[in-house]
């Protein structure tokens, strides 16, 4: 479900009672769209987060805590200088529009008190962090917007403030029937459901198949086919949710997907149109949008930074499968090299039947059994001893090349697999300490250079631990998040008697079963670990993936090998598709 207003008032409605009369204290920029403040009030401390994410843009109070650059970005900067320490004295919003404003008393450089305003655009990508002054002038944003990215309006620093156009929608906070009913049958064709949510500002449609499905209505049903009674009933529904937003009677909730718990929407109040689902419910809108959103947006912002490294990757596997074709052609071209060398061998043999002038000549191939008979293309201006000589530099050529080739296309393979194997710890990677290994691995491998080694100097960076599960009856299973963590989780951490398990001939994982020195384990763990080894693995969406496992002290490295890259002996294999539940259901929460 998109943020819409109805969701905007109860954050509103929630803020102004958790942050009025509050202190600004410290302020951080972790994203290039997103804020986090640092908020006293009633000696307490709550850290507001204010995103402007094109897909997951929101505001409300919470307890994750993010890694912030080095260096604080502009907009951070002038945040900290206009409204550090600043008071809050109000938290509204425009109508019932995705719009919140924080009105802020803070003191100006020459030491006067003076108010500014911290307006929240929630707009999709459009959406937007404003700072502006007491006469509504903007000091500024956390994106500008020129005249040529908008004809409409323009935000930038100097600019007055203006809210976005209302695409002509009415208020439903001011709420009347012989208007709503007026409207109601003047569009014809159209759907109660959408009806609602395009004559309306901040209403999803979400919310407006609510307000139908409370009324008794279908909101797939047409205007015209709506009588008046239940006109009257769909407009009771209506004001009932807005009497409730005025009175903050919101009660919060997601909705999951029964059996598989998969989060389908949420909503500010108590639905009913999700008859047959399960329902989480929250007592504060704050903690349901960080669960709802935080996965989704830390997907997001992990994407956005692994862009350039996946970029670098697919390169080097597209030059690499580039090479392979040529390879591959130049091996095809040398099939025939054993012909030459027997055509030079047959000249050889009846060099005194062969005149230099001959185009070609029959020879008995003694080396066949059968003895047939075969044709031999002569060059007509060298001796015969020279044509054979031909022939024998042309076998002789191809087998050295296809010696060297055999050499190069077993090199490039190691790196192709090598490479697959980056692209799917890139795509898997679940925080910034994920990426940071795996860069640092591209960069030993000669495939990126560290452009940041004196701006990170004295920063400490967090390092990345591989994912923990426990079987069913109770084993630890490890499974690496990258090659150099799986170098270190099969030759250094695992111990001799432990199982471990990789996909046959297939990038993935490096999953480590601890036996606490027993060597073995019951079949179902081995079953579960075969299906973390093919959940995390390139075949993760595939169907009888084959898995190997054998004790680790059959694991060897070969020397000058890449990171991640082994052999083993003595293995069985099992054939398993993966489970995403299970996988689930094992997963170790971590302090």
């Amino acid at each position: 479900m998109a943020l819409d207003g109805i969701t905007v008032s109860n954050i509103v409605y929630e803020l102004s009672s958790m942050l009025k009369g509050g202190r600004m204290d410290k302020i951080y920029q972790p994203l290039k769209d997103e804020i986090v403040i640092s908020v006293r009030n009633n000696s307490q401390v709550y850290k507001l987060l204010l995103s402007a994410n094109p897909s997951h843009p929101r505001m409300h109070i919470t307890t994750v805590q993010r890694e912030n650059p080095a260096a604080a970005p502009m907009f951070c900067m002038v945040l900290r200088k206009h409204i550090a320490g600043s008071r809050i004295i109000n938290i509204s919003q425009f109508g019932l529009e995705r719009i919140a404003k924080i009105q802020l008393e803070a003191m100006n450089e020459m030491g006067d008190m003076v108010e500014r305003s911290l307006i929240i655009e929630i707009m999709g990508k459009h959406s937007n962090i404003i700072l502006a002054d007491e006469n509504g002038k903007i000091l500024d944003s956390i994106k500008h917007i020129t005249h040529e990215t908008s004809s409409v309006r323009e935000v930038l620093p100097g600019k007055t403030y203006a809210l976005p156009p209302s695409q002509n929608k009415l208020n439903p906070l001011e709420l009347n029937y012989e208007t709503f009913k007026n409207k109601f049958y003047s569009n014809e064709g159209v759907k109660v459901q959408q009806f609602i949510y395009k004559t309306y500002t901040g209403i999803s449609p979400v919310a407006a198949n609510e307000i139908a499905f409370d009324a008794g209505i279908n909101g797939d049903d047409y205007t015209a086919q709506i009588s008046e009674e239940e006109l009257k009933k769909l407009f009771d529904s209506f004001s009932n949710i807005i009497l409730n937003i005025k009175n903050g009677g919101f009660s919060p909730e997601i909705i999951l997907e029964p059996n598989t718990n998969k989060v389908i929407e949420f909503f500010p109040f108590e639905s009913k149109q999700f008859t047959g689902f399960e329902k989480k419910k929250y007592n504060s809108i704050s903690q349901l949008l960080e669960e709802f959103y935080y996965s989704k947006d830390n997907a997001y912002h992990i994407q956005q930074k692994a862009h350039d490294m996946r970029r670098i990757v697919l390169n080097n596997i597209e030059r690499c499968a580039k090479k392979k074709d040529i390879q591959l052609k130049t091996i095809k071209d040398t099939e025939n090299m054993d012909l030459w060398r027997l055509k030079g061998e047959l000249i050889t043999a009846n060099i005194f039947a062969i005149e230099k002038g001959m185009k070609k000549f029959k020879a008995v191939n003694y080396y066949d059994e059968k003895m047939p008979e075969i044709e031999i293309t002569l060059d007509e201006n060298l001796t015969p001893s020279e044509n054979a000589q031909k022939y024998y530099n042309k076998y002789n050529k191809a087998k050295r090349t296809l010696a060297a080739i055999e050499i190069q296309k077993k090199q490039n393979d190691d790196e192709l697999s090598y490479l697959e194997s980056v692209l799917s710890y890139i795509d898997s990677a679940t925080d910034e300490a994920d990426l940071n290994e795996i860069k640092a691995e591209l960069v030993s491998q000669g495939f990126m250079k560290n452009k940041n080694t004196n701006k990170n100097k004295g920063v400490k960076v967090k390092k990345s631990k591989p994912y923990h599960f426990i079987s069913s009856d109770g084993f630890d299973i490890l499974v690496g998040k990258s090659n150099t963590q799986n170098d270190e989780l099969t030759l250094k951490t695992a111990k001799g008697s432990d199982i471990w398990l990789h996909t046959k001939n297939i990038p993935g994982s490096h999953v480590i079963i601890f036996t606490n020195g027993a060597g073995k384990v019951p079949d179902k763990t081995l079953l579960e670990a075969a299906n973390l080894s093919a959940y995390f693995s390139k075949a993760k969406n595939s169907t009888n993936v084959p898995v190997d496992y054998t004790l680790k002290k059959f694991v060897k490295k070969p020397s000058g090998a890449k990171p991640g890259m082994v052999i083993y002996e003595t293995n069985s294999t099992v054939y398993i598709t993966p489970d995403e539940n299970m996988v689930n259901q094992m997963k170790k929460e971590e302090n």
